[in-house]
């Protein structure tokens, strides 16, 4: 028996992964966390806190499995892509982490826009800065806190320092570093040139690997804090869009990811270098056969829900929310939501965009916010299917993921409004099995990522279908939903 550990630092939680080399999935253990808002527009974590709930899913596992656990003999790693984790000579963090949905660095990100243009930033980063970015969150370090720029050693990707607690040595992987923005996104390499434009010391950058090679071993240190045998290898890992779309089976092209997670992703493999030349979805370095992954992501998708469930409703649980939604009609009678509560990314990439309910009528109730929101979130997601079509790339099969897969009725609205069958993945820790697949074929436990797609992820029986009597209704709402933002966009600054 062998097994392979598999570690999703994600946003709101991480979850470890007890992955059986025969068997399969043997156990998942999860612990959640809250992200620090501590001025308006900005967003943090301690890394301290991430390390300790690592910890804590690790010694549950070897509670729970001991006799798997033992035969643990690789690990890998999935994480929240964008954040800035800034570490000092011993490893020390010296202030929290910038993460993903930030927006202090929104001058920093048009700063860059006016000095590179758009067209270079796509030939060089296939991307447009953005806010919550790492590079953007560097350089308000280096202009707000130049005591804290000044001692930093290595910037990492959050994962990326979960792996430095394991092995002790400092480095990061291509699809990770590609979403800091300032990766030469088609050489797998920081953007030196760029790095010097801005007086940035060049070696505070890690060198970048490929996901499944191998980053050094589980230290003594390590050992002793998580109850692993030292010496277990450990591959670089990925950024979690990469990894989910392997957990998921998309390894090829034409096959596309819905993803509502904290944020949503729809995404695609292409094993070509190409990006959109307006800059309104993202292309990062794959985790696999050094391809590429394009996406569309909106900021807001699960944590719109979660927003409405706690700030406005004051509701019990997200099934109860999805159980009201299915007691009210499709359309919401008429209501809109644009999930714009912390800015937007595709197709607008403007941080100042707002939120908001349209259409209100004495009629609406509960019932119809919830739905509307879950309309909203997909409305957004077609913004970034739309440009998928515009580029070229197939869209043969749609598989849904993260949280949004769990509500059947925000499964049958993603049918309605994308127009294409719907279908699950059985292994509802994508990210964490895409982490257990990758660092198996880094480390010969398994001949390829191929390999281990066709061994270990599967499809649910049930698929939603497309209701063709909704899709002229779904349309034109989408329509009005685009509309919107155009109308309004001057007056939510």
């Amino acid at each position: 028996m062998a097994c392979i550990l598999g570690i999703d630092l994600g946003t709101s939680s991480v979850k470890s992964m007890l992955l059986d080399e025969t068997a399969g999935v043997v156990k998942t253990a999860s612990r959640a966390y809250a992200v620090s808002i501590p001025k308006p527009g900005f967003a943090e974590q301690d890394p301290e806190t991430w390390w300790e709930a690592v910890k804590q899913t690790i010694r549950e596992l070897k509670t729970d499995c001991p006799d798997q656990f033992c035969a643990i003999r690789a690990v890998g790693f999935s994480g929240q892509m964008h954040g800035l984790v800034l570490t000092g000579k011993k490893g020390e963090v010296l202030r929290p982490a910038i993460l993903w949905l930030d927006q202090r660095s929104d001058r920093m990100a048009e700063q860059m826009h006016r000095e590179l243009g758009m067209e270079q930033m796509g030939e060089i980063f296939h991307n447009r800065a953005f806010s919550g970015f790492a590079f953007p969150s560097l350089l308000w370090v280096k202009e707000e806190e130049p005591e804290v720029f000044k001692k930093i050693h290595k910037i990492l990707l959050p994962k990326d320092y979960i792996r430095l607690r394991m092995t002790g040595e400092w480095g990061t992987d291509a699809s990770d570093a590609s979403s800091a923005c300032i990766l030469r996104t088609g050489e797998r390499d920081w953007a030196y040139d760029i790095i010097g434009r801005y007086n940035i010391p060049e070696d505070i950058f890690p060198d970048v690997h490929e996901s499944e090679e191998t980053a050094g071993c589980i230290t003594p240190a390590c050992a002793q804090e998580t109850g692993l045998p030292a010496g277990i290898q450990v591959v670089y890992g990925s950024g979690d869009q990469p990894a989910q779309s392997i957990g998921n089976g998309a390894v090829r092209e034409g096959l596309i990811i819905s993803n509502i997670g904290t944020g949503g992703q729809i995404s695609t493999y292409s094993g070509t270098d190409t990006y959109d030349r307006r800059l309104r979805l993202h292309t990062f370095c794959h985790a696999l056969n050094r391809a590429y992954t394009i996406f569309g992501a909106t900021l807001c998708s699960g944590m719109s829900l979660n927003w409405l469930k706690d700030k406005i409703l004051g509701a019990g649980s997200f099934q109860e929310l999805s159980e009201a939604a299915q007691e009210t009609e499709p359309g919401s009678g008429g209501l809109i939501y644009l999930p714009y509560l912390t800015g937007e990314r595709t197709p607008h990439m403007d941080a100042g965009a707002s939120g908001m309910f349209f259409g209100m009528k004495l009629a609406h109730d509960r019932r119809d916010l919830i739905r509307a929101v879950m309309e909203g979130v997909v409305f957004s997601l077609k913004d970034s299917l739309q440009i998928f079509g515009e580029m070229g790339l197939r869209a043969e099969r749609i598989i849904a993921s993260g949280g949004g897969a769990a509500s059947p009725v925000w499964l049958q609205i993603q049918a309605d409004i994308l127009e294409k069958e719907i279908c699950v993945c059985s292994v509802k820790e994508q990210a964490c099995l895409g982490a257990c697949i990758v660092a198996g074929a880094g480390t010969g436990m398994l001949e390829s990522v191929s390999e281990g797609v066709s061994r270990y992820v599967s499809f649910r029986g049930d698929t939603y279908e497309p209701r063709e009597k909704l899709q002229e209704m779904y349309r034109e709402m989408h329509r009005k939903y685009q509309k919107l933002y155009e109308h309004t966009k001057d007056l939510m600054r």
